[in-house]
């Protein structure tokens, strides 16, 4: 399929993030389409399941739903009040429990609600369906039945086909987190997929099944159809685990579901995308390093609850500070700015902005006060501009004070050494004798560091753990037997990646038959930083850029659906018209070593008058990314992290093509430690909370 500029994707040029597509799915073809007729000025009550409002809420404001006619929000096994005035929208799983409750709710004499639109999150089996058909007085009251007027024999063919193939199937069971990416709210999927014994369990298979089905529920709901990829098993069977295998089976899976999609109206019946299955052994390093971009240091360093800050601000009565939570989220047009910015970066930028929107409103009110000639106009606009001053001085203020607590917790802590010795590890530039003074001349570094910094040495150095070595390191390093127990973990995680990243250069961490020293990336050729500790990257961003241009290794990455020449030339083509294409500007910097830098280069930011950038930046932009190629996707089985999530963003701009990042959990380093701790634990604990 040509990804050329007119026909770049299968949406044409209104192109729509993922995100936003989602969105607009949920907010205008659900609860939109229940707007018809005399329903259109009427609200209506909106019924949901737990998983079902864990993805509404990730999708969507209260104010959007309101916007919709929606005036009250339940959960379905909730205790409800009867309301037979008002129709109801459904969305629901498709489980045999959610089905009795909604019968129950709108069968006999007297239902719940007057009419009943149903949409369901994945595609219904034909059992619910039957069950749905045989009772005869709800039917009448589902929504898009209710005007029907046929024969029954044909009525109950037509119950059948709007529940099997009509809108009803929303097909969207994924959580997004991002404008780029979701999670399948598999939290312990490391657990129940690779920790001992995981394959003989019952929740391996049922964990695998439910993450293939939402995974399949992101295409059907963006119309897309996947080239589905993967990291394949080694090749020697004598090395693999079954661990190695978890990649090909969810592949497998999803590839079984997304086929049958082919029956959805409107569906592709060729390939418009690509998607690559990872898992967390792919690359073990950027879990646990130091991230040093603003996103990555709050949710690292900060007391963070997901994306909430809790902030301190003076008590209107005079008394003790009030505690306030804010959200670090993508409405912030700050917090959209800079959070893939270096944290040096980020508090330069935020002072600048701070002292030129304090200047330049202090030039109007001098200007008002001193000035004979200042008009009327003038001074309306001066006084209406206040809010927004206000609330823009209050922005900058908060991400002042988070910038401010986060370099104190750097200085405090030490992690610019720190970081600089984990960089080193990971480009060749270190190895025992720095890693083991600087143990012994940070004796008082707490666990988490000295565990982090040994688990970055364990990936490149595996060797120096075998046998009693790695017990006398971490007796060094003061940490304890269940410590150890944590690289273990990760090295059961890696699975046979080890034995081939230590017997053959065929493992992707391992770029050049290097016997002098290790390194576990080397460095990017034209990609110079001016910012110290910027040099590393996730290997994610290496394997996209190769499976944007087709060069993936097909013994390592295999493919389901291995496309046809024609089309494989034609996809080529396009995908090297759109990586040569302009790209929004970036401003150059002039090129130094990374290796002897130590001090920050603090560069200018493109702003406006008022001090935030962000807005005017990000509008170009989107504007420049309007049309845009093939989208891709990709799926890491246990876990993302920010790092990955920012290269997506990052070869979104440089690829012109949308990098979506799907996982099944979003996480921190100290989230990241304490899985690998629990490998070797019986069950994971369940996840069934919800926020909305």
């Amino acid at each position: 399929m040509s990804v050329s500029d007119s026909d770049s994707s299968s949406h044409g040029t209104d192109y729509k993030f993922f995100l936003q597509t989602s969105r607009d799915r949920l907010l205008l073809e659900m609860m939109g389409s229940t707007r018809t007729g005399d329903s259109r000025s009427t609200w209506k009550v909106l019924i949901m399941d737990k998983v079902t409002v864990k993805v509404l809420s990730h999708c969507c404001k209260m104010s959007d739903i309101t916007d919709q006619g929606i005036s009250l929000v339940e959960e379905l096994f909730k205790r409800r009040e009867p309301l037979p005035s008002m129709d109801v929208i459904y969305f629901i799983q498709p489980s045999k429990e959610n089905v009795v409750m909604f019968l129950s709710d709108m069968s006999g004499r007297e239902p719940l609600y007057k009419t009943a639109y149903v949409f369901f999150s994945s595609s219904v089996p034909k059992e619910l369906v039957n069950h749905i058909k045989c009772d005869s007085s709800v039917l009448p009251r589902i929504g898009a039945l209710r005007e029907v007027k046929i024969f029954y024999f044909l009525f109950i063919l037509f119950v059948i086909f709007f529940f099997l193939f009509a809108n009803v199937q929303m097909n969207l069971e994924y959580f997004p987190i991002d404008s780029q990416a979701f999670t399948t709210d598999h939290d312990g999927a490391l657990q129940e997929l690779y920790g001992e014994n995981a394959e003989n369990s019952r929740k391996f298979d049922a964990c695998l099944n439910v993450m293939a089905s939402r995974i399949a529920t992101v295409f059907a709901s963006l119309k897309e159809f996947p080239r589905v990829r993967y990291r394949a098993k080694t090749p020697d069977a004598s090395e693999g685990t079954f661990r190695d295998t978890i990649p090909t089976k969810l592949a497998t899976a999803v590839w079984n579901l997304v086929s049958k999609y082919k029956s959805i109206p409107n569906f592709p019946q060729t390939e418009t995308c690509e998607l690559l299955i990872l898992d967390r052994s792919v690359d073990q390093i950027a879990p646990v390093i130091h991230e040093w971009t603003y996103d990555a240091m709050c949710h690292d360093l900060l007391d963070m609850e997901g994306n909430k800050y809790v902030v301190e601000v003076p008590s209107k009565m005079g008394g003790e500070p009030e505690k306030k939570e804010v959200l670090l989220e993508d409405n912030d047009p700050v917090w959209l700015e800079l959070r893939h910015a270096h944290i040096a970066d980020a508090s330069e930028r935020l002072h600048d902005k701070m002292t030129t929107l304090s200047k330049n409103k202090a030039a109007q009110v001098h200007s008002a006060r001193d000035g004979g000639e200042i008009s009327t106009r003038d001074m309306q606009k001066i006084v209406q501009a206040l809010p927004k001053y206000k609330e823009q001085i209050e922005k900058l203020t908060l991400h002042v004070e988070i910038a401010g607590e986060i370099n104190e917790i750097i200085r405090d802590m030490g992690l610019r050494e720190l970081g600089q010795l984990e960089q080193d590890l990971v480009f060749g530039d270190a190895g025992a004798k720095e890693v083991i003074n600087f143990i012994r001349m940070n004796q008082d570094a707490s666990p988490d560091i000295m565990l982090r910094l040994l688990l970055i040495y364990a990936c490149v150095y595996p060797e120096k753990f075998e046998g009693d070595k790695g017990t006398k390191l971490m007796q060094l390093a003061k940490l304890s037997e269940k410590d150890l127990e944590v690289v273990k973990n990760m090295q059961l995680l890696a699975g046979s990646s080890i034995n081939k990243k230590t017997t053959s250069s065929s493992f992707s961490l391992k770029f050049d038959n290097q016997k002098i020293k290790h390194a576990a990336r080397k460095d990017r050729t034209g990609e110079e930083e001016t910012w110290q500790l910027f040099r590393f990257y996730p290997v994610l961003e290496e394997l996209i850029e190769k499976l944007s241009k087709g060069e993936l290794a097909k013994n390592e990455y295999s493919c389901m659906n291995e496309p046809s020449s024609a089309v494989q030339e034609t996809t080529t083509k396009a995908s090297a018209r759109s990586s040569n294409a302009p790209v929004v500007p970036e401003k150059k910097t002039t090129p130094h070593s990374m290796r002897s830098r130590r001090t920050a280069n603090w560069g200018k930011s493109h702003r406006s008058d008022d001090g935030h950038s962000g807005d005017a930046v990000l509008k170009n932009a989107a504007l420049d990314l309007r049309k845009m190629g093939q989208r891709i996707f990709i799926f890491i089985i246990g876990g993302a992290t920010r790092s990955e999530l920012r290269a997506c963003h990052k070869l979104t701009t440089k690829l012109r093509r949308e990098v979506v990042l799907g996982c099944t959990s979003l996480d921190d380093p100290s989230q990241y430690l304490k899985k690998l701790k629990m490998l070797s634990e019986i069950q994971a604990p369940q996840q069934d909370g919800f926020r909305f």
